[in-house]
């Protein structure tokens, strides 16, 4: 996963209404309700079908550090899809995103111009057709540059070109990503 597709996973989370189970047994008795058998959440999980019982039943109540990992993204992946539907619809359909970078922008711009890169730090909100395709792209699987393409995209146009009030001629590319975040 790259930064973007981060920051999309954690908007996501932030969506939740209630948190999801703490426990481990808890959070494994979940993942049986959405998954169906122990073997099927063994398999996801990468243990054995054995251990998933355990867990479930309670009696091993601490698992090593990266399978307990796993059985939090897992549930996290599955923990109130419909509510993590409901609020990209809204941002794809009329809210937006908001998106905090800091990040190198760097320009294709005319001669006279600057278009040495350089770092900045921008709050920028997204209008809807700009959260619809990353989500889109998101779904679809693509790289984390494909997804940089959109963002840089849509903050050439809102933030540099100002919706087209200015600087028609410039282009905007975006590279080290210091951090990136975003919220819908």
């Amino acid at each position: 996963m790259g930064d973007i597709d981060d920051a999309l996973e954690r908007a996501d989370h932030e969506a939740f209404t209630r948190e999801p189970p703490k426990s481990v047994q808890a959070r494994v008795n979940f993942l049986v309700s959405k998954l169906k058998t122990t073997k099927a959440v063994a398999e996801v999980l990468g243990v054995t079908q054995r251990s998933v019982e355990r867990y479930r039943k309670g009696e091993r109540k601490h698992p090593p550090k990266a399978i307990a990992d796993r059985i939090d993204a897992e549930v996290r992946s599955r923990w109130q899809p419909q509510v993590r539907k409901r609020r990209r619809r809204q941002a794809a359909t009329s809210t937006g995103i908001t998106v905090e970078t800091r990040a190198r922008f760097g320009y294709t711009a005319p001669i006279g111009t600057t278009d040495d890169p350089r770092m900045r730090r921008l709050t920028v909100h997204l209008p809807p057709q700009y959260a619809d395709r990353l989500f889109r792209a998101q779904q679809q699987g693509v790289d984390d540059r494909q997804l940089r393409g959109i963002v840089a995209e849509g903050l050439q146009e809102i933030y540099f070109k100002d919706n087209g009030r200015r600087a028609d001629d410039l282009e905007v590319e975006i590279s080290d990503i210091d951090y990136f975040d975003v919220s819908f």
